[in-house]
């Protein structure tokens, strides 16, 4: 295979942007931008997301058993920066951010437009990032959005020319 073709090829697959987070309850609160995520049933409706596996992320949703994409809006690309690096629990704040605890516990940014909060049913351990899949318990409208909902996140492209995931 022709490694350029592959990771250009890889590339166009489209990607939002969300701030996956989660709380095991054992005073473990991780929140980390991620962008493998989509849904994948109606019913019950589903979703899947991919997880670094050496991630503090990933031991607190995989303990937790629960998790919340949060998703970020087009203006919000400071937010998505903010949680390349490791969360910080202090104030009452979640990396600066204020949050709710949602039905699982998981934390459920203020400022965003919206989250979904899922319940593990299973996960798939291949490769450098697992697939979680998660059953949507509960969902969070901060914000309404004007026109199509998908058009209203925040998508990898629009983080710059330089940043890519996958391939």
């Amino acid at each position: 295979m022709n490694a350029e073709h592959k990771k250009t090829v890889l590339r166009m697959i489209p990607y939002g942007i969300y701030v996956l987070t989660a709380d095991d309850g054992k005073g473990n609160i991780s929140a980390a931008t991620v962008n493998w995520v989509t849904q994948t049933a109606f019913a019950p409706p589903l979703v899947v997301v991919g997880v670094k596996t050496d991630s503090g992320t990933y031991q607190t949703v995989k303990t937790a058993g629960a998790f919340a994409p949060n998703m970020l809006g087009k203006d919000q690309k400071s937010l998505a920066f903010t949680f390349f690096r490791p969360a910080d629990v202090s104030d009452g704040k979640l990396s600066g951010q204020s949050f709710r605890k949602g039905t699982t516990g998981a934390p459920i940014i203020v400022d965003v437009p919206g989250a979904i909060e899922c319940r593990v049913v299973s996960i798939v351990e291949q490769g450098d990032h697992h697939i979680v899949v998660g059953e949507v318990i509960d969902a969070h409208l901060n914000r309404p959005p004007s026109g199509r909902p998908d058009n209203a996140i925040l998508e990898m492209k629009d983080l710059g020319e330089n940043v890519f995931y996958g391939g």
